[in-house]
């Protein structure tokens, strides 16, 4: 327990056997439960999950692939049944810092948000992030805060923080399973009011290349106006329940 609130992290992973070690004994002494989703992969990670003599570890399996969005999904659902009152996401790549959780969680737990965002882009140390990853962010925020009249940048990280009270009214089934999910979250998030806060937290990389690339932002572009007309569909037929309502 965190200042009287269960906390969960959910770690999905997909071929990650060589860093999900690390990544699952750097949590931090606070969480008290961690779900780590192997999602579907075809190397050793499900293994080396199974190797880590961390008590709070619990192991989830997709059969197949599904996508890092579908992996948290199953994450946050068994964060819920566990009865978590506050879900983190960090990667299976070690490359989210753990003493960031603690100020990510913050504005969770005391009740000032509903949704904490990391914010790479806000930190001291944003230079380390590769350029061509920041100015690839920066476009995908960009769209983002058009799709969903949001004030946040960075909305491509994926070290967050949510409540158990936002996730229950959350249509998780519909969330968005692959490249591109937190767009689709963050426009469900926005779609029913819920405070959303950005927290700076610092860029790990080592020597990867970008994935991001210029037609990640037509991706992204379509998964935000699918959120949009989904929750325009539900608006518009909650209206007709009600004028039909006595």
């Amino acid at each position: 327990m965190w200042r009287d609130s269960r906390i969960a992290v959910v770690v999905p992973a997909y071929c990650e056997a060589r860093l999900i070690g690390q990544t699952l004994g750097s949590m931090p002494g606070l969480v008290d439960a961690i779900y780590a989703v192997d999602d579907g992969s075809p190397d050793d990670t499900a293994s080396a999950i199974r190797a880590c003599e961390d008590p709070r570890v619990q192991l989830l399996e997709h059969d197949e692939n599904r996508g890092v969005g579908a992996s948290i999904v199953t994450g946050y659902r068994a964060a819920l049944a566990g009865r978590a009152d506050a879900m983190v996401v960090m990667a299976g790549d070690n490359q989210m810092h753990p003493d960031d959780l603690e100020s990510l969680l913050e504005p969770v737990v005391t009740g000032n948000a509903d949704y904490a965002k990391g914010n790479r882009f806000l930190h001291a140390e944003r230079s380390r992030m590769p350029l061509a990853r920041r100015w690839g962010g920066r476009a995908l925020s960009a769209a983002t805060r058009l799709g969903t009249g949001l004030a946040i940048d960075d909305s491509q990280c994926g070290y967050t923080a949510l409540s158990a009270a936002a996730a229950r009214v959350l249509p998780l089934d519909e969330l968005w399973p692959r490249f591109g999910y937190p767009n689709d979250l963050l426009g469900m998030l926005a779609a029913r009011g819920l405070r959303i806060v950005d927290v700076p937290v610092r860029p790990v990389y080592a020597d990867e290349q970008s994935g991001i690339h210029a037609w990640h932002v037509a991706i992204i572009a379509g998964i935000i106006a699918r959120r949009w007309w989904r929750e325009r569909a539900a608006r518009v037929a909650a209206g007709a329940v009600a004028e039909t309502s006595p």
